[in-house]
């Protein structure tokens, strides 16, 4: 399925979505980035971006693989994310790579206890994800680094242009879905903090599940 397959009320329910899972916080300096792995390579490239930028000195690459991702990086989603930033001009010197994390708990969890063992114990970090993953993965890591301050980033990107870069827009939709499900689900686990979630956006996402759009959806 390409993105002008898609009809055009599920592009406006998965835009609703997308609009939910963006925090669009501004950046702030801090002590170390988390890039959690994806199929994403822009995550890595804008971490690339930031660290040139000069908001952290420091960026821990995170994730091993998945049935989705196997194929693509067979050496792992946090190797694959360290060789794009290296190639975008991040110092070997600057990044860390964790490649254990099969989940975004344990990518918070792996990292940190990376940087612990590295005699780093930050008191704040940006967290770098696919747009979509920003609520996820700001949500988890209150829940798993509670103490830490958060701030979220992603690649700078309109929901149009996304899909319509991606090889696989239907599995795009599918992921944002199954990011929200867990939002909603996963706070009585202590995987997350509790999110409000408008009723827009439960409406929307009860439409795209109708509408075979559950591929990634937590097994219950």
């Amino acid at each position: 399925m390409t993105a002008q397959d898609i009809t055009d009320e599920h592009r406006r329910d998965a835009q609703t979505l997308w609009d939910y899972h963006r925090l669009g916080h501004e950046p702030r300096n801090t002590e170390a980035a988390i890039v959690l792995g994806s199929y994403d390579l822009g995550a890595a490239r804008h971490a690339a971006t930031l660290y040139h930028q000069g908001w952290f000195p420091l960026i821990v690459f995170t994730g091993a693989t998945n049935d989705y991702t196997i194929d693509v990086f067979p050496q792992g989603e946090a190797v694959a994310f360290h060789t794009a930033a290296m190639q975008a001009g991040v110092p070997q010197s600057a990044m860390m790579i964790e490649d254990k994390a099969t989940n975004s708990g344990a990518n918070i969890t792996l990292s940190r206890q990376l940087l612990i063992q590295a005699g780093i114990v930050p008191t704040s970090v940006t967290l770098i994800a696919m747009p979509f993953m920003e609520r996820r993965a700001f949500a988890t890591c209150r829940a798993q680094w509670p103490e830490v301050e958060v701030v979220c980033a992603s690649q700078p990107i309109t929901f149009a242009d996304y899909l319509s870069s991606s090889a696989d827009p239907r599995h795009v939709i599918c992921d944002m879905v199954g990011d929200l499900q867990r939002i909603i689900e996963y706070p009585k686990y202590g995987y997350m903090i509790e999110q409000v979630v408008p009723e827009e956006v439960h409406a929307a996402l009860k439409r795209l599940i109708v509408a075979g759009y559950d591929s990634v959806l937590p097994k219950s």
